[in-house]
């Protein structure tokens, strides 16, 4: 099965920090995630995915 999109929601965790405020957003694998078109990944392998299963873990993963 294909990974399910996450959505983002605009709202804040009152107990859990974001992963921005966290790691180093200046690092090297950071920016080129950055630069990485993912949704060009995902569409170049999405017919690799069987219709049955165990859902997909996401391409960034």
């Amino acid at each position: 099965m294909r990974p399910k999109k996450h959505k983002t929601t605009g709202s804040n965790d009152l107990f859990r920090a974001r992963l921005d405020q966290i790691i180093n957003m200046k690092h090297e694998l950071v920016l080129l995630a950055g630069k990485v078109d993912w949704d060009w990944i995902d569409g170049e392998i999405a017919p690799l995915y069987s219709e049955n299963g165990r859902p997909g873990i996401e391409t960034r993963f």
